[in-house]
C-alpha cells in the first residue's frame, strides 16, 4: 500500500522528497516548528479569531470566514484567509525564510502571496454540534482554474499543523497519483465539496503538531470528520499559497469569488 512518504525536516528538500513529492503528490516532514513556536501561533490565533467576532467581520478580503457555535454557546472562527495580513505571528512566521526551500521547489518565479487569492488559511475543524467545519469532501484546489475551463499548471499545497492529526480527528486524505489526471477527470471524477464517500485508493495523512506536510493541489483530496468530539476533536491547519503568475492582490472591498459562493452553498 502507498504511504505519504516522511522525514525530518533539516531545512531544505532532498532529492528523494522531491522525486516522492512528484511520484506520489505529498510528503510530509515532522519537526518544521518547535513546541514553543506552536504555542505561540495558537494563541495568536485565538486572539485574532475573538478581535474578528468583536468587529462583527464576516469577510477578509472578500473571502467569507466560517463561524461555529461551540457547545457552551460561545462563538468561534473556523476559516480564518489573509490571517499573516492581520497577526504580527503569523507573519513574522510565513516571512521567517523557512519556507524558501519549499518556493525553489515550485521555481524561482514563484512566490508566496500573502495578499493573493485566499492568502495565509487557517482552518479549525471541530466535530460538536454547533460547528460549521467538521470535514470537507473530495475536491481539487484547481477549482479556480476550472471555473475558466483551464487546466491547472503544478501547484503546491503547503500545510503546516497547530494540532496533532491523527485517524481519530478526520484527517486528510489524498488519492495517490491523482495530480496528474486529464481535465476531464479533475473536472468530473467526483462532485466537488459534496462527496465525503471513502475511497479504495485513499491514502490517509496523518500529522502531529509542527509537522509540514506538501500536497500537489491537483491532487483530490478530502478531510473526514472526526469519530471524537468537543476538544478531542480539535484540528488546525495553517495553509501558505505559494503561486506563480500575474499577480491579482486582495483588498476590503474585493468581491467574492464564484468558487467560494459555490463551496459556502455546498459546504
Amino acid at each position: 500500500m502507498i504511504q505519504v512518504p516522511t522525514a525530518p525536516w533539516t531545512g531544505s528538500l532532498s532529492k528523494e522528497m522531491v522525486e516522492a513529492w512528484n511520484d506520489v503528490g505529498a510528503v510530509r516532514f515532522t519537526g518544521f516548528a518547535s513546541p514553543e513556536e506552536v504555542a505561540r501561533l495558537r494563541a495568536a490565533l485565538d486572539d485574532l479569531g475573538e478581535r474578528w467576532l468583536a468587529e462583527g467581520r464576516r469577510t477578509v478580503h472578500g473571502i467569507p470566514l466560517k463561524i461555529g457555535q461551540r457547545g457552551d454557546g460561545r462563538r468561534f472562527v473556523q476559516r480564518f484567509a489573509f490571517t499573516s495580513l492581520f497577526s504580527p505571528a503569523f507573519q513574522e512566521f510565513v516571512r521567517s525564510g523557512r519556507f524558501e526551500p519549499v518556493r525553489r521547489l515550485m521555481g524561482e518565479d514563484f512566490r508566496v502571496a500573502e495578499d493573493e487569492k485566499d492568502g495565509v488559511v487557517v482552518n479549525h475543524y471541530r466535530n460538536e454540534l454547533g460547528s460549521r467545519y467538521k470535514a470537507l469532501g473530495w475536491h481539487t484546489d484547481g477549482l479556480r482554474d476550472l471555473f475558466y475551463l483551464r487546466l491547472p499548471g503544478p501547484m503546491i499545497n503547503v500545510g503546516f499543523y497547530l494540532d496533532d492529526s491523527p485517524i481519530a480527528k478526520g484527517a486528510l486524505r489524498i488519492l495517490p497519483g491523482s495530480h496528474r489526471q486529464g481535465f476531464a477527470s479533475m473536472a468530473f471524477g467526483k462532485c466537488y465539496f459534496v462527496d465525503h464517500r471513502p475511497d479504495a485508493n485513499e491514502v490517509v495523512v496523518e500529522a502531529q503538531a509542527g509537522d509540514l506536510t506538501l500536497h500537489d493541489g491537483r491532487l483530490w483530496h478530502r478531510v473526514a470528520e472526526a469519530t471524537v468530539f468537543g476538544d478531542a476533536s480539535t484540528r488546525r491547519t495553517l495553509y501558505v499559497p505559494v503561486i506563480d503568475g500575474p499577480v491579482n492582490r486582495k483588498h476590503e472591498g474585493s468581491p467574492t469569488p464564484l468558487y467560494h459562493r459555490l463551496q459556502w452553498v455546498t459546504g
